[in-house]
Parts: structure tokens; sequence; C-alpha cells
């Protein structure tokens, strides 16, 4: 029967105008995909060229409105790029084999289904979602791998094919690289900007986990961020970080000598100053990722973003600011360097820290002595080292005293 049946092209493109009526975000994407019709394929499947195939019998039998659904799952999988980041776990887990695939097509299906549909979009009845395999809703695929495996509770989902571009294994009726209507590498790239565009520019009407991966397209995770961060837990976590004196409370120490109070540690709330090196060597791309990092930092200490100022340093220390938000601070600059005065001026402050972090290219003098409070530097790094006024110069590294992360990548 199903080799008799024609695909209805009117029907198909009709559900996926209903689809983008419903997730606008989500049009750029959505028309992005070229259709394939196809007798092999169960249901709809996608690749990872973004070419879409249909069969005729599904696209006979289900309704226009569940058609729309199943239009926006897959081009879910293919801007969440799952067949990559399949990839990607299989093989650092070493993994191989057509039922881990499945394993990464169901965990995708969590990722996606937990918060697809409603507002228009009506809810498949074999939708996979993480409380069909008691799993709690809103996590990433990878960690939904790492809580099940196959089993009782997914044996009925051994029809599941969303096809290579949900799981990363190629399927006998994928076009493949070669084949028409594929998108390139840079043409994906773009689409996936573009609806991440969309998101973000109209805060509050995309789901909460659409939001975030709008957020991850435009600030990708970075292993550095993650140590950034953890050199700041650990410094401002440190012995005598935070702590101060207060004769509110004597100490105990007090009843060993009689008639003389004496003053009781006091644990208070770490400050954190990021001097951020603002002088001509340092790029806009650069400070832009300051910005980043002090936004970071501000999530390092809990999220107190009284706790944390900023101050703009290139030949000599700017002014003090306090942290509202991160995308709104004036990075004054463009001459020489020396941090050494951005040190004095953050010591010198009412709110003096307990930590200093230093975001800068490294091309500065550094004090000579080690500074009374901890400090971190966030290193942007440097192929060529090179200074205006003598080209064979080459800057002195951090000292010891401070911890060093490196930030990016030369080949940035």
């Amino acid at each position: 029967m199903s080799a008799t049946v024609v695909l209805d092209r009117d029907k198909l493109l009709t559900a996926r105008l209903y689809a983008a009526r419903v997730r606008p975000y989500l049009a750029t994407a959505l028309f992005a995909l070229h259709v394939v019709e196809s007798r092999r394929v169960p249901t709809m499947a996608v690749d990872r060229h973004w070419r879409c195939y249909v069969s005729p019998l599904f696209v006979a039998r289900t309704p226009v409105a569940d058609l729309a659904a199943v239009w926006v799952h897959e081009v879910s999988h293919l801007l969440r790029d799952h067949h990559g980041r399949g990839d990607r776990f299989l093989r650092e887990h070493g993994l191989t084999g057509a039922a881990e695939r499945l394993r990464v097509n169901i965990a995708a299906d969590c990722e996606i289904n937990d918060d697809a549909y409603g507002d228009g979009l009506v809810r498949p009845a074999d939708a996979v979602e993480p409380g069909c395999l008691r799993l709690p809703e809103g996590q990433l695929m990878e960690e939904y791998l790492r809580q099940f495996r196959l089993g009782p509770l997914t044996q009925h989902l051994a029809w599941l094919d969303c096809g290579s571009g949900a799981d990363g294994l190629d399927r006998a009726w994928d076009l493949g690289s070669d084949g028409a209507h594929g998108l390139t590498e840079q043409e994906r790239d773009a689409v996936r900007f573009r609806v991440a565009e969309g998101i973000t520019g109209r805060p509050g009407t995309a789901p909460k986990g659409w939001r975030r991966w709008a957020e991850e397209v435009f600030h990708p995770p970075q292993p550095w961020r993650e140590l950034l961060g953890a050199a700041v837990r650990s410094a401002v976590s440190a012995s005598g970080a935070g702590d101060d004196y207060t004769y509110g409370r004597p100490s105990r120490r007090s009843a060993g000598v009689p008639g003389v109070v004496l003053p009781a540690l006091r644990r208070r709330p770490p400050r954190v100053c990021v001097v951020v090196d603002t002088s001509g060597s340092v790029s806009d791309t650069e400070l832009g990722s300051a910005l980043l990092e002090v936004a970071a930092i501000a999530r390092a200490v809990g999220g107190r973003r009284d706790l944390v100022t900023v101050l703009p340093c290139d030949a000599a220390a700017h002014r003090v600011l306090t942290l509202c938000r991160a995308e709104d601070l004036p990075l004054v600059g463009g001459g020489g360097t020396d941090l050494r005065t951005g040190f004095a001026r953050a010591l010198r402050d009412a709110r003096r820290p307990d930590v200093v972090v230093v975001l800068t290219d490294g091309q500065t003098p550094w004090p000579a002595t080690r500074p009374s409070c901890r400090t971190v530097v966030g290193l942007f790094p440097r192929p060529v080292r090179w200074s205006e006024q003598d080209p064979d110069h080459v800057p002195d590294p951090p000292p010891d005293w401070a911890r060093v992360v490196t930030i990016g990548s030369p080949g940035r």
C-alpha cells in the first residue's frame, strides 16, 4: 500500500507553515530543511546535512497539527547538534553499536520534548519524555545518557528513528555529504545563529531549554571559564579571605586574659575586584570576552554582584566600577599598560577586595611584591610577543604568587 501513496507536499508544507507560526523563532531553521521523499523512512527523519526525509504514508495518515509538531521536533535535533554531541559522548566513553545510537536518540528526545509542546503545538501521543523513563526534566542529552540503559522502560521505543541528524549513525537512505541540497557547515552555523538571535531578541517567548541553547550559541561553554571560576572560588574560600575582627562578640580567649577584651574573628562575604587590561594591545573581542568573565566571576561568588567591582586599567588605573550588568560596564582605556597601578588602586579602595582577578594579555610589569590579597590572572594568549617601542621586547610572565588561567586559545 505504501508504494502507491503519493507524497502530499501541500499538506506537509502547510504543516511547516503552521510550525513556523506557532514557533516563529524556529522559522529560519524550518525553511532551511530540504524535503526528500523516501519510502524507507518510518515517519520523518533528518540527516546531519539538513535534509528531511519523509514517508508519504506517514504524511497521509497524520493530521497537519501533528505534522507541525514533528517538524519542530526534527529541526530541534539539528539545531542542538545532537548528532555531533552524540558522536563525542560515545567516543569519549568508548561506546559503539546501534543500541548505543538508539540510546542517544532517546536521550536527545528527552532533551527536546520536556518543554517543546503546548502554546499551539500539540503533543504527539508517542512523544518520548523524561518522565517515561523516570528521569527528571530540564536536563541535557549527555546527562540523560548517564542515567539510563536500554531495558524494560525503553523496549517500546525500538521503533524510534529520527535519523542520522539525531544520533550520528548514517542510514541507508542518507544522501551523504556529496548528495544534493545539503547545507555546508558554514550555512548550518548561520542558521543556528539566526535562530539564536530570534530567541534572545524576544525574551520570554521561548521555553527555558531554548533560551539556554541560544545563550550557548552566542557564548559557547569554554573550559577556561570553569577553570577561572574554580580558581576564584578557591581563592574566596581560602583561610583568611573574608575574615575580619569584631568586638561585638568577644573572643573566647578573653577568659584567659582577665580584664582584656579580645575581638572575635567574624566571617563576612568575600569581595572580588576584577582589574581589566584596557590597553591598546587588547582587542575589542578580548574586551568582550572580559565582560563574559566578569559575569562568570559574579556567578562564582554566588551571584552576589554587590561583592564584585571592576577596575579598567591601561597605563593608569581608572574609576572602580560597581557591577550592575556586565554588558553595561564602560571599559575605557587604549594607552600603554601598567597593571601595577591597577593593583595599587584596587587595594586603596574603601571596598578593599579579598581577591584580585586580573584579565590581561600579560604585556605589563607586575608588582615587585606579593599583594596583601589573593590574586588570579586570566591571561589572553599571545602567539607572538610584541611592543611598539621595542620589537624584541619579551614581557615578564605572571609572578609565581598568582594563580594563572589561560583564556581562549591563540587560534581564536
